[in-house]
């Protein structure tokens, strides 16, 4: 195990943010993730979770926040459904390099709160 990432985000604050920045959205998530996202009534609960693993993944690789873009690090559905990371750019590269093969991912969320979990192998 190369290293591990939890992240926690409040919905209801994120759902200010994402009402204050109108262009946030589009800094933060790929074009795939607010597909995905804006097929809900809600979205927010879906977007805060994705922005959980984002984190998660960036404490997992070791570094902190403006080290890698957060649009290098996507939150898909593997063909099982189960979500899952991939990583492009700068993020794909500092995991080569840490000699990370595989990362973990395990999401949650409620109406209040969203969950990431992440292990870097």
């Amino acid at each position: 195990m190369i290293g591990v990432g939890i992240d926690l985000v409040d919905v209801q604050r994120f759902r200010n943010v994402l009402k204050r920045r109108k262009t946030i959205s589009e800094r933060l998530f790929t074009e795939g993730e607010l597909t995905y996202c804006n097929t809900a009534a809600d979205p927010t609960e879906r977007l805060a979770v994705r922005f959980a693993a984002k984190e998660a993944v960036m404490k997992a690789l070791g570094v902190g926040l403006g080290s890698i873009r957060f649009r290098d690090v996507e939150v898909i559905k593997d063909p099982s459904g189960q979500p899952a990371v991939m990583l492009h750019g700068s993020a794909a590269e500092l995991a080569s390099n840490s000699g990370v093969t595989a990362l973990h991912l395990s999401l949650t969320h409620t109406t209040q709160t969203a969950e990431a979990l992440v292990i870097a192998e």
